[in-house]
């Protein structure tokens, strides 16, 4: 996914950014991210997430990322969850990787996920 960063956090590594899809923030893991610098990355989520608390039906059927107090809230279509609780969540032509415990939930439908510190890695191309 492409973003442009925002601004850096008052924590150490911490942006704000900006996407096609909204905004968020999270902990940068590569070279310093300087502001209005545009990045492909990808999002590591790596808490356990649990299906019904964490993990819910949208309230509408589009992709995005919105800032949710100190949470971040990742919007996209709920691809897959393998037995071992490993899900797969489509947001455009990205998809993030997360750990879920909990009732089954339906495929293919529109979830949000949030997120308390999603990490974000620069993809080199």
């Amino acid at each position: 996914m492409r973003i442009t960063v925002a601004r850096n956090g008052l924590r150490k590594n911490e942006i704000f950014f900006t996407s096609a899809y909204g905004e968020g923030r999270g902990i940068w893991h590569g070279a310093h991210a300087t502001p209005l610098e545009e990045i492909n990355v990808e999002f590591e989520l790596t808490q356990l997430f649990m299906r019904w608390m964490d993990i819910v039906p949208a309230d509408k059927g589009v992709a995005g990322i919105a800032m949710d107090g100190d949470r971040v809230v990742f919007t996209g279509v709920l691809e897959d969850i393998d037995e071992d609780g490993t899900g797969y969540l489509r947001l455009g032509e990205s998809v993030l990787m997360f750990e879920s415990l909990g009732e089954p939930m339906a495929l293919g439908i529109f979830v949000s996920i949030s997120v308390k510190e999603p990490g974000i890695y620069p993809i080199v191309v």
